[in-house]
């Protein structure tokens, strides 16, 4: 989850009958959806011995304080491990991994039911997963082709915080609203509901 440090698990497993020594290199980089880096964040070595058809887990943390400031608003990782056997003629494995990091910051609450040409109240709840204060925060409310911009307090790390936003809908049927959160730490957290609306 986007604002949590992110911890992994690298199985490495010993299928033959011979000790192996495995070098073990990894890097992480924060990447666009393109799979293009935008930084490096994690570098890291290291050797397991594995005896006879034995299996080892190797631990990683990337720590939130890694990785938040290089992340882009595709909150996309790449995790890649170079394993290579030693005494075999340079045998090399590689294994990849991207995670993209899920957001839980936009709630949209709806009443049961929403009717035409009457006014209907809508609860927004919006947080900050970082564990560092945020500051200059947006809600833009996207809904019946008409954006409307409201500015927030501040919110202390890991405070989460709720509007109420009234609307009147004017047709039957489905209606999308959408919630873009921003503020001076990270950016475009969106939320989105679809809204059925029911005859008077």
């Amino acid at each position: 989850v986007f604002g949590k440090d992110i911890n992994l698990i690298l199985v490495l497993s010993n299928l033959s009958s011979d000790r192996k020594s495995v070098r073990v290199d990894m890097s992480a980089s924060t990447i666009l959806y393109t799979r293009r880096a935008v930084a490096e964040i994690l570098k890291a070595a290291t050797s397991v011995e594995l005896g006879p058809k034995q299996g080892k887990h190797i631990r990683v943390k990337i720590p939130y304080s890694h990785y938040g400031k290089y992340l882009t608003t595709d909150k996309r990782i790449q995790v890649t491990a170079l394993c290579e056997v030693m005494r075999t003629h340079g045998l090399k494995l590689l294994v990849e991994k991207t995670i993209i990091l899920e957001d839980t910051n936009i709630i949209i609450k709806l009443p049961r039911r929403v009717v035409v040409n009457k006014a209907v109240s809508l609860e927004i709840s919006y947080a900050n997963p970082l564990p560092e204060p945020v500051s200059r925060c947006v809600l833009l409310v996207t809904l019946m082709n008409q954006q409307v911009k409201i500015n927030l307090a501040r919110l202390a790390p890991r405070e989460r915080s709720k509007i109420y936003f009234e609307f009147t809908p004017r047709r039957v049927g489905p209606l999308q609203l959408q919630v873009d959160f921003s503020c001076d730490k990270f950016s475009h957290v969106k939320g989105f509901v679809t809204i059925a609306v029911a005859p008077a």
